[in-house]
């Protein structure tokens, strides 16, 4: 039977243990609140500059003046995969089920002949991708000193995206990153970029207008600031579900460490009693003996 004194020192281990990842829980709830806020608060612009973009994208579909963003390069050889995962880790799947989406199609892509380039933003998918993709990775972007997630963030991200794609780095560009639901439910999502896809409404009545300038020239000024809203609206994504994963599996490790606690108590006390009922038997004993 375990030593009291161990059992002792397991239980005090324990509660410090659910102290912490109580804590962990409540600052990630606190956090949750304001990327919550953000994120849903970036979605109907996002939602808007998509719409807008579509009728732009339609109208100027098949122009041989259409800007390279929309066009994309005629070719789909070379693949980006941009990787948004988290600086820190305690946050149960979220940065495994991301990788695992991207893992995935990259092992697709390269079975297809294509070639695979990787782009990571965040320590832990960095950590996870360049196990058995270091040859693949070409540029990390780390957030660890980010504070506040901001849009000149996501300006930084794009920026180094178009320059590559300008150079001719590569044909098709794809970010991965977590969409948020719930405190329980966070999608991994992958969404093209580049050559930029916008979503149009098909059933819905088509507004006629007379551009000016043209459309291929609105299009050359506004796919930039679209792309970059689009990178944005994932970190904000990304940032609202990391939260929400932690506090989950905050709780679910302070419930553990309840229940553990409860198993520990109730050996101790068999053990103490075992110990007590010992030494009761050995005074009889040696009572008896005289």
């Amino acid at each position: 039977m375990a030593n009291l004194k161990d059992l002792k020192m397991r239980i005090e281990s324990v509660k410090g243990t659910r102290k912490i990842t109580k804590a962990m829980q409540m600052v990630a709830a606190a956090k949750l609140r304001r990327a919550q806020e953000a994120a849903e608060a970036a979605r109907p612009y996002a939602e808007r500059m998509n719409a807008v973009m579509g009728n732009l994208a339609g109208a100027a579909a098949g122009s041989e003046s259409a800007p390279r963003l929309l066009a994309g390069t005629g070719k789909d050889d070379v693949h980006l995969l941009i990787v948004a995962t988290s600086e820190r880790g305690l946050c149960g799947g979220f940065n495994a089920s991301i990788v695992k989406k991207a893992r995935q199609d990259a092992q697709k892509l390269i079975a297809a002949g294509k070639t695979v380039k990787i782009l990571t933003v965040g320590k832990k998918g960095r950590e996870q991708l360049k196990r058995d993709n270091a040859d693949k990775m070409i540029n990390h972007v780390d957030m660890s000193e980010v504070k506040r997630l901001g849009y000149v963030n996501a300006l930084d991200i794009a920026n180094d995206v178009m320059a590559r794609f300008q150079a001719g780095e590569f044909d098709v560009a794809t970010i991965y990153f977590s969409e948020f639901q719930s405190v329980v439910t966070q999608v991994p999502t992958a969404l093209q970029l580049i050559p930029a896809k916008f979503e149009v409404d098909e059933s819905a009545e088509k507004p006629f207008y007379d551009y000016e300038p043209s459309e291929e020239e609105i299009l050359a000024d506004l796919l930039p600031r679209a792309l970059t809203t689009s990178v944005f609206a994932a970190l904000l994504e990304n940032a609202a579900s990391e939260q929400g994963a932690r506090m989950s599996a905050m709780d679910n490790a302070t419930r553990n460490a309840g229940e553990m606690i409860d198993k520990l108590t109730i050996q101790y006390n068999r053990s103490r009693q075992a110990a007590i009922t010992n030494e009761l038997i050995e005074i009889i004993s040696g009572a008896e003996a005289l």
